[in-house]
């Protein structure tokens, strides 16, 4: 625990940071929140920028989208026919992208769990638009600002009237068992919505294409790795799945803010020492060094060792999913969808990965990006 040149708190120890996310005493900050902030008071915040009272009763009525025994039951054979379908491609063209291969996936699976599922064609291309590789800053202060002001404005519009509109018509004619019907039971409006559909599918979708593509990563490089995984019953894989998880967190750092003073372990120099960050302080979370604490993950941190005894409390995955009241509720469905798909890809015959992907970074969420990974089969029957 530190406080960096800039000003703000940097904690990379895994119980300081698990600490720092469980505490009532601070808020979300970062992932866009200073844009919401703007937005009328009359207009109510998506889940993820929500804290209190208000976000953890939205959470409990949310919950039952996401346990286990639904993902199985609702999600799983949505999961098997888009994945098979993706396979079925790669086994007739003898080679296929990984990004977008598994990005079809995830928005396939996330649709079926937010309720997009009368969609006019091109969802994808309306998602790519929306999630470039490379942000612009919008603004009215220069051409450039002004230029992205009007295209995410545009994409906006594009994923309400393509997307979100036909959903939400649908479901007031006839409610489903799906996240749109709840929101709509819970009066919200269209724009309202659109904005828990646009947060569910960075979640949902955006994360979970970056996840299937270090995983498949780590196995084409790895050929002990990819036999104990094929080796493996369903529990095994993801357990392995979890490690790599807990080495790639796809978000690396989460912010918070203090609202009242917050009493945290100090800097490790001294075990009994203690740092109290005052109240209106941002605090970076980095997930990506907190997974590699020994002191929770045990010997040798920095190597891939699916299942590794984790100290008490701990989860295989380590922080990647965060804690606290905004951890992660799709963990269960990422997990499950990528070992649905990679299983069925590593089951096919010769096949290899032929090039590797072009790795970019988002350093304001120390997330990475991969694309560009093609996957050839070299012997097609």
């Amino acid at each position: 625990m530190r406080r960096g040149p800039d000003g703000i708190w940097q904690v990379s120890g895994y119980e300081e940071a698990r600490a720092v996310l469980r505490s009532t005493a601070t808020v979300q900050a970062g992932l866009g929140i200073e844009t919401v902030e703007k937005l009328p008071s009359r207009f109510r915040r998506p889940v993820l920028y929500r804290d209190g009272p208000e976000h953890r009763e939205d959470r409990r009525q949310t919950a039952r989208f996401f346990t286990p025994r639904r993902v199985d039951e609702h999600y799983r054979e949505v999961m098997v026919r888009v994945a098979e379908a993706q396979i079925d491609t790669i086994r007739d063209t003898g080679r296929g992208l990984l990004a977008d291969t598994a990005f079809h996936l995830a928005i396939e699976v996330a649709s079926a769990v937010i309720g997009l599922t009368e969609s006019r064609p091109g969802i994808r291309r309306r998602l790519e638009s929306f999630f470039p590789e490379k942000f612009g800053t919008p603004g009215l202060t220069s051409l450039h600002g002004i230029r992205w002001l009007l295209r995410q404005n545009a994409n906006w519009l594009r994923i309400y009237w393509g997307d979100v509109r036909p959903a939400v018509r649908a479901r007031r004619r006839r409610r489903r068992d799906d996240l749109i019907s709840h929101l709509l039971d819970e009066g919200c409006s269209a724009g309202e919505i659109l904005g828990e559909c646009i947060t569910f599918a960075a979640a949902g979708m955006v994360t979970t294409r970056e996840f299937v593509n270090v995983a498949a990563w780590h196995l084409f490089g790895d050929a002990a790795l990819l036999a104990r995984y094929l080796a493996a019953d369903e529990p095994g894989r993801i357990a392995i799945l979890q490690e790599i998880l807990r080495l790639e967190p796809v978000i690396g750092r989460l912010r918070r803010r203090t609202t009242a003073p917050l009493r945290l372990p100090g800097d490790g120099q001294d075990p009994g020492a203690e740092v109290t960050v005052p109240a209106g302080e941002l605090v970076d979370v980095l997930l990506h060094q907190a997974n590699l604490d020994g002191r929770t993950v045990g010997e040798r941190p920095e190597l891939l060792r699916p299942g590794r005894p984790m100290a008490a409390g701990a989860g295989a995955p380590g922080l990647s999913f965060g804690d606290g009241a905004h951890k992660c509720p799709g963990a269960a469905i990422a997990l499950l969808e990528t070992d649905v798909f990679l299983s069925r890809l590593f089951a096919l015959p010769g096949i290899r990965m032929a090039s590797p992907p072009r790795v970019g970074f988002k350093d304001e969420i120390a997330s990475y990006e991969l694309r560009g990974c093609e996957v050839v089969l070299t012997r097609r029957t």
